[in-house]
């Protein structure tokens, strides 16, 4: 297609927010820059830039045209980067948006491994419970828990995480425990934040033999850190994956409650904004995809 280098030049502008810095930064007269930009907008037969004296601002056809441009010319570039990486390690600054939780009882133990198996990789880690734009915001990929809303999002499972309940020997000896799922209506138990008033288990032996076991809780939160937390101070049962209270069990500070029955499985995704991947990401899913598996 002959308009390919003109719409790279016109992401440049829209990043750069100027002509003058656009053609600084790939070495273009800014005249020349210009009359390319009036030229595109010519041959497609509408304005997509408003000019000021002092900056210029798309139009809402300039602003349809560089969504749809910067994801081609992105993808461009990590073709040619994918290339050139079949030859050489892995290397740039890797973004990754991930649940503090999750970063930290399941990641963190392991990162330092992949580390040091990409020296060339650095890493831009934002752990937060906000779901991130990966379309307006620079990350690499984002890890998701849960089930996903329908999107235009490239969204790849890592893992299904099993839950089973928990709790303190303190806990159970003050309350006593349960025998069968619908005592827990009659205990303490940790949910997490806006989550229903019951907890759908299922038995152990037998997938198909389901009970939505109503729950009652003082505290609802949305760490699973802090349900831990709550969990050994004998605040009451929780039901989360056996990963996350294996040193816990070991102790013996937490003991499996209800052996006979589990919690419903967490998937764990990578999302992406595209399937096109840089080695640096693809390596990151595959290290994850290894480490849960």
């Amino acid at each position: 297609m002959e308009y390919l280098n003109d719409m790279a030049l016109f992401v440049e502008v829209v990043k750069a927010k100027s002509f003058r810095r656009a053609g600084e930064a790939i070495g273009m007269p800014i005249a020349t820059v210009s009359r390319r930009i009036n030229g595109l907008e010519q041959a497609i037969g509408l304005r997509l830039l408003h000019r000021t004296t002092r900056r210029i601002e798309l139009t809402e056809a300039g602003q349809l045209y560089y969504e749809r441009c910067r994801r081609i010319v992105e993808e461009a570039r990590l073709a040619h980067q994918q290339l050139g990486e079949l030859l050489e390690q892995p290397s740039g600054v890797l973004r990754v948006s991930l649940p503090v939780d999750f970063a930290a009882i399941f990641l963190a133990p392991s990162l330092g491994e992949f580390a040091q198996r990409y020296p060339g990789i650095r890493f831009e880690l934002d752990l937060t419970p906000r779901k991130v734009d990966l379309v307006a915001e620079p990350f690499d990929l984002a890890i998701r828990m849960g089930d996903l809303p329908d999107s235009a999002l490239i969204a790849r499972k890592l893992a299904d995480l099993p839950r089973y309940l928990y709790a303190s020997p303190a806990y159970l000896e003050r309350a006593g425990e349960p025998r069968r799922p619908h005592d827990l209506a009659q205990h303490e138990c940790l949910p997490m934040l806006r989550q229903p008033p019951a907890w759908r288990l299922h038995k152990a032996s037998d997938a198909s033999d389901i009970v939505d076991a109503a729950i009652n809780g003082r505290f609802h939160v949305n760490s699973i850190g802090m349900m831990r937390q709550l969990a050994i101070q004998g605040m009451g049962i929780a039901l989360v994956a056996p990963e996350i209270v294996a040193a816990d069990v070991a102790a013996g500070t937490l003991q499996r409650v209800l052996p006979g029955w589990r919690g419903p499985e967490v998937p764990v995704y990578a999302v992406t904004e595209t399937r096109l991947l840089p080695a640096k990401t693809q390596r990151f899913i595959e290290f994850l995809i290894e480490l849960l598996g």
